[in-house]
């Protein structure tokens, strides 16, 4: 899915990035759409807009993106997941709506 000026601006609030530089563009949209095949490979499908799983998914994406933005230096020691993320990445799995 492409990510909208609407979107874009969201995860720019989210990512605390205020005057972000076109690499900062590129690789926010870069990680946009890793995050959505991510979750498209969990087996997990974009909701509708204005649903409160979209908001869940919504939040999940923003997590990846923005630890992935976080991550682009190399580092000695990981803290982990968030339990957090974990918990409503389950949940999203779990109602996915089944094809009849």
């Amino acid at each position: 899915m492409a990510l909208t000026d609407e979107r874009r601006a969201g995860l720019l609030a989210y990512c605390r990035i205020e005057e972000p530089t076109a690499e900062e563009l590129l690789t926010l949209e870069t990680l946009y759409d890793a995050a959505v095949g991510y979750l498209e490979g969990a087996g997990i499908s974009q909701p509708p807009a204005g649903t409160p799983r979209a908001a869940q998914y919504d939040m999940c994406v923003n997590y990846m993106v923005l630890d992935g933005f976080d991550q682009r230096e190399s580092r000695t020691a990981t803290a982990g997941d968030n339990p957090a993320f974990r918990r409503m990445l389950t949940q999203l799995k779990l109602s996915e709506p089944k094809e009849v």
